[in-house]
């Protein structure tokens, strides 16, 4: 038996003459997909496999088939002949341009055999000489396989040595995504022993010494694992310390490493080759001159062992010196090898004479996170999902780490300037830009983050897909209308009405809403006053520096008020001085201490209606209400006139006199909703949902809690912020829901616009574990009145024939998607990740829906 181990994920290209076995090979060792063979190319661009007048077509299509997979890190097998040196050198050219090593399986068997298999075939009408010319092409080939650039070269000779083939796949060396954590990811050491040892105390590490004092392991009580992000030599005081704690780290499994770029460069000197020392490598040769031979041969092959960078977790967390764009995940070349080694360099050097990088990690868009160094920075600042750990200790920064999965960075300061920097370095404490430790930051957007992602994964619903129409109408308003993306995380849903009642006078009833979440399994449920304004989502920060660090990719300000499209509501100045007033609220009330949080973006009715709505009332409903107002009285006085001739025309005037009824009853309901403002003055705040502050998202907690909040804000400053009247409802007795259709007959009989009914408990899954509609709007028959025009009540036998399901679909969907934006918002994701979510919500507005639901 022959074991073949290869790398996976690689190019695997089968070698050997027509009638070798190749297909019968890789079909016994592959999977179906996992082989691109000639053949079928050949059939699929000329319906024959044997018309070797289509074999440039069909290569080409074979040559597009393998780098999608390599693209998409898929092990893939090449099964052609392969004989000639020229069909190869393209393979492994397709192997290194997607960063995947080229593998090579000869089968070379016979060429007897070889002929008698094509003999025997009906579909192969070559002769032997062919056979002959390939053999004689593989033969020459055989010597040179290594030089082509494969990293492997398999040869099995003969029938059976091929039949007793074993496949063995291995897992490339970065690939270590069986190792969950947790995990203390520590940044650029550069030989401070002092401060790794503090850092590892405050970690919660136990050193352990040897017989000389030296620190020679650490352990965490709770198994815990370090990770060296490399450069832990040069320019510090003890280099050789840091190297025999990280050794004896990672031999014990307490570490993992990765190297950095002052690593290989100390290989190479170890190796006696010609190295500029320079940049602390001077430090370290002279420290290790004074440590035995055995010790530099340790480190010399303890550092050649280290791997370029290491996928941990699932694929989760991706570590690497300098870091690592998405492409280069889990692959095998000298170019990720550089880049995760030196980053992505210009080729040009700055006044300093150091390289002039590409900001990579702005473009990222990966869903793994990635910890690097290399390139020192005086605050920690999240960036799309990356963050640099080296705080610069050995210039007299910090020496930084962070808990995996848990988010949290450990800092220790530097004892003092251990090595003087080429470029000047501004320490945390004097830099001029804001952040403690833990700044997040994202990269402006691209529209490639929004068009041309069509599912966004969601934590509730699962993947939501948005359709090109609907991105396209969503981008013509985002790009427009909407407010800046650094204040706009969020979009609020969609509401579903609640199933149409089945007879009598009314289109939406309680009565329905109670059943349908009874159905569902909900046993409590609140019914909240549905304000007739227009919906407000309110960001406010407890001031500058809560802003500046939270939302940084936003403008001057400490927050937003806007539209549920995403329009701001006032220009800036009005909205700070608004914000002011709410600010201030959440002062007194205690909100911050609350939440221990110095943020929160709220879900409000902002009223009057008339305040955004100003060119609707004026251009529709008061048009309306005017013009039936005219005309109805007029066309009366000539019914009766006619009536008064003898004329029967009683249905007709009753008719014409319950319009005219009608029409005065819809002025009346609109009117309900208007009143007067001026600035600020008359603007009233009634908030319902407190969506999300630092840490949390609150959408399973119940919502009277929420009301509750809103109400501490109401006592606060109710000159600007207004109640909400609700009901709790207690599905399971008959008494509790007739208390609560009694309390929206008075509320909507009042002029009120009629309720929103949402389970008590928050977020809720019915029996079938599907996500429960979050709230079902039950309008009053006068406000329908403005929805469905002033005589709709003579409509409802059509009316009670409106389709709900889409509209239920929606509100799902959406709302799935506003709690994914507010979630990861809240997990410091970058701000393209958060506004895929937003941006989805917009889009789905655009799906055919009657507006009127």
């Amino acid at each position: 038996m022959t074991v073949l181990r290869l790398p996976d994920p690689s190019l695997v290209v089968l070698v050997g003459v027509s009638g070798s076995g190749k297909s019968s090979f890789a079909a016994r060792h592959f999977g179906p997909f996992e082989v691109v063979s000639s053949d079928f190319c050949r059939g699929v661009v000329s319906n024959d496999v044997n018309d070797q007048a289509a074999s440039a077509d069909a290569f080409t299509l074979l040559d597009h088939i393998a780098g999608v997979r390599l693209t998409r890190g898929l092990l893939t097998v090449i099964d052609a002949t392969n004989v000639t040196a020229a069909a190869r050198k393209g393979l492994v050219r397709l192997a290194r341009d997607h960063d995947l090593l080229p593998v090579a399986i000869v089968l070379d068997i016979p060429e007897s055999v070889a002929r008698e298999r094509n003999r025997s075939r009906s579909d192969r009408d070559f002769g032997d000489r062919v056979i002959h010319r390939q053999a004689g092409d593989l033969r020459r080939a055989l010597k040179g396989l290594a030089r082509e650039g494969f990293r492997a070269v398999h040869i099995l000779r003969g029938v059976e040595e091929v039949d007793a083939a074993v496949i063995e796949r291995v897992p490339l060396l970065s690939d270590r995504r069986d190792l969950h954590g947790p995990f203390d990811v520590i940044g650029d050491v550069h030989g401070c022993l002092p401060e790794l040892l503090s850092l590892l105390d405050a970690l919660g590490y136990a050193v352990i010494r040897d017989p000389q004092g030296r620190p020679v392991d650490a352990a965490h009580p709770q198994g815990r694992t370090v990770i060296f992000l490399g450069d832990l030599v040069d320019r510090g005081p003890d280099s050789p310390g840091i190297l025999r704690l990280a050794m004896g780290m990672t031999a014990a499994g307490h570490a993992l490493a990765v190297p950095g770029n002052h690593e290989n460069k100390l290989i190479r000197a170890l190796d006696g080759q010609k190295v500029t020392v320079s940049h602390g490598l001077e430090t370290t040769l002279a420290q290790l001159a004074a440590e035995p031979a055995e010790f530099r041969a340790a480190v010399r092959e303890w550092a050649r062992g280290l791997v370029s960078h290491q996928v941990l977790d699932e694929g989760r967390l991706v570590v690497a010196h300098a870091g690592l764009k998405e492409s280069y995940h889990n692959r095998a070349s000298g170019r990720v090898r550089a880049f995760a080694l030196y980053g992505d360099t210009t080729g040009e050097t700055d006044e300093f004479g150091l390289p002039v990088r590409y900001p990579w990690a702005a473009d990222y868009r990966g869903a793994a996170m990635v910890l690097y160094g290399h390139t020192p920075t005086p605050t920690l600042e999240w960036v799309n999902n990356t963050l640099c750990l080296d705080t610069g200790c050995v210039f007299g920064g910090r020496l930084s780490a962070l808990r995996y999965p848990e988010k949290e960075s450990v800092q220790i300061p530097a004892q003092r300037v251990w090595y003087e920097p080429a470029r000047p370095f501004a320490t945390a404490e004097s830099a001029s830009a804001p952040g403690d430790s833990d700044s997040v930051h994202g990269s402006g957007l691209d529209i490639a983050d929004v068009v041309h992602n069509r599912l966004v994964e969601t934590s509730v619903l699962g993947r939501v897909t948005v359709r090109p129409e609907n991105a396209a109408g969503a981008l013509e308003v985002m790009s427009r209308f909407a407010t800046e993306p650094g204040w706009l995380p969020y979009l609020p849903p969609t509401m579903a009405p609640a199933p149409t009642m089945p007879e009598g006078d009314y289109l939406e009833h309680p009565d329905q809403a109670w059943a349908a979440y009874d159905q569902a399994g909900v046993e409590s449920v609140i019914a909240e006053e549905k304000h007739m304004g227009s919906r407000a989502v309110v960001v406010l920060c407890r001031g500058e520096d809560a802003a500046r660090r939270r939302f940084p990719a936003a403008s001057a300000g400490t927050g937003a008020v806007y539209t549920r499209t995403g329009r701001a509501f006032f220009d800036a100045a009005t909205t700070e001085r608004f914000l002011d007033r709410l600010r201030c609220a959440a002062d007194r009330s205690g909100l911050w201490d609350e939440l221990d949080s110095d943020w929160v973006v709220l879900d409000s009715e902002l009223l009057p209606w008339s305040l955004k709505a100003d060119g609707l009332l004026r251009e529709q409903y008061a048009a309306t209400g005017t013009a039936a107002r005219a005309a109805l009285p007029a066309v009366l006085g000539a019914v009766n006139a006619a009536a008064a001739r003898g004329i029967d025309v009683a249905d007709l005037r009753a008719r014409t006199a319950r319009r005219a009824a009608n029409a005065e009853a819809f002025t009346t309901a609109y009117r309900h909703y208007c009143w007067p403002t001026n600035g600020l003055d008359g603007v009233r705040l009634a908030p319902f949902a407190l969506l999300a502050s630092e840490g949390a998202t609150h959408e399973s907690r119940p919502h009277d809690w929420h009301l509750r909040v809103a109400d501490a804000l109401v006592a606060a400053d109710p000159d600007v912020v207004t109640p909400t009247r609700r009901v709790i409802v207690d599905l399971t007795d008959s008494d509790s829901r007739a208390a609560g259709t009694a309390w929206w007959l008075g509320l909507t009989a009042a002029g009120g616009e009629g309720m929103v009914v949402k389970p008590l408990a928050g977020l809720v899954r019915d029996r079938k574990n599907r996500l429960v509609q979050p709230g079902l709007k039950v309008r009053g028959r006068e406000y329908l009145r403005l929805i469905y025009g002033p005589d709709y009540v003579d409509a409802l036998p059509r009316l009670r024939g409106r389709n709900l399901g889409h509209k239920r679909s929606l509100a799902l969907r959406e709302y799935a998607l506003g709690l994914e934006s507010l979630r990861r918002l809240v997990d410091g994701e970058p701000l393209w990740r958060v506004h895929q979510a937003v941006f989805a919500v917009l889009a789905l507005e655009s799906e055919p829906v009657d507006p009127r639901l």
